[in-house]
């Protein structure tokens, strides 16, 4: 299990890489007596949390792993991260991709340097062909969740948060494979344990929140994950470090409709500071639109986990609610 102590070191590890974004109060109906605030890592350099997990693992490889260079499949963000790290660290950086990835992510990805290798779109096929390239080439994997070192970079979101706004009684994360949520419960309940960690992903990807009713991890086929327009949280199943968690820090997770997160990304765009991509408005959209399954809390904050959203969805949610 990750420990309070790894993700202060990763918090030290990470100043100088990762920025430490500031929240952002939401603006609600004057009806609504609760606060929330955005966490907001579409901030970071490549408008993503998951170079915090990326930057810290790599950064803890050995000299001989570095020359080696490192692969890692994703479905855009951890890969920009991984480039990202692997460019700051002299490494040689090879990330799986699926080809119906927004063309957003993938340029960006390759503009940071990182050899694409584009596959189809369900995450164990990205997965076995990272495993068979480390094995043809030597490459050292970089998982996108299921890795303490991984954990324990995400989990500095949760250290900021508390640092910020001491007082906050609720935190909501979207859950895909597992990654930030486990970092954030761990950070915030080995911190304050009395805040409620909530998770949020989309309901045709409920993997996560039927593991947590069920006790045990629950895979949901690929033709059904597919379908939700937050590629980000397409995850056939939360990993199994990732649930051992969820398990243990975790309060609730709940599920958003496609027209609630379409309605709630519309909603954080309209403020640039808080640009979203789908999964990165999911969070926010189980505040809004959940509130009778949440926990009793006035203060809350939401994380933006991402904001590369692709350029023609954007086009389309110009026009007002």
């Amino acid at each position: 299990m990750v420990t309070l102590t790894s993700i202060q070191a990763a918090r030290k590890r990470l100043c100088g890489i990762a920025v430490h974004t500031p929240l952002i109060q939401f603006p609600l109906c004057a009806q609504d007596p609760r606060q929330l605030f955005l966490k907001p890592e579409n901030q970071q350099p490549i408008g993503a949390f998951k170079l915090r997990g990326a930057y810290n693992k790599i950064a803890q490889l050995s000299a001989e792993d570095r020359k080696r260079g490192v692969i890692t499949y994703s479905s855009g963000n951890h890969g920009q991260g991984v480039a990202y790290a692997a460019r700051a660290l002299g490494v040689k950086a090879v990330i799986v991709m699926p080809a119906a990835a927004p063309v957003i992510k993938r340029e960006n990805t390759a503009a940071l340097g990182a050899a694409l290798v584009l596959v189809g779109p369900t995450g164990i096929e990205r997965q076995f062909k990272a495993e068979e390239l480390a094995a043809q080439k030597g490459y050292v994997i970089i998982p996108p969740y299921a890795d303490e070192q991984i954990i324990a970079g995400q989990g500095t979101v949760g250290l900021e948060i508390l640092e910020d706004l001491p007082s906050v009684e609720m935190v909501l994360a979207p859950v895909g494979g597992g990654g930030l949520i486990s970092g954030v419960a761990t950070a915030i309940k080995l911190t304050r344990p009395e805040v409620k960690m909530i998770g949020v992903e989309p309901a045709l990807g409920g993997d996560a929140r039927a593991s947590f009713i069920a006790g045990h991890v629950v895979q949901f086929p690929a033709a059904e994950v597919t379908r939700t327009i937050a590629d980000g949280l397409r995850a056939q199943c939360v990993g199994d470090i990732n649930f051992e968690h969820i398990r243990r820090y975790v309060d609730d997770i709940i599920t958003v409709t496609e027209d609630e997160i379409l309605r709630a990304t519309q909603y954080l765009n309209r403020n640039p500071a808080t640009t979203a991509e789908p999964s990165g408005a999911v969070a926010t959209a189980g505040f809004i639109f959940h509130a009778a399954e949440l926990p009793t809390a006035k203060l809350a904050v939401a994380i933006v986990s991402g904001g590369n959203i692709d350029p023609q969805l954007l086009g389309h949610m110009q026009n007002p609610i």
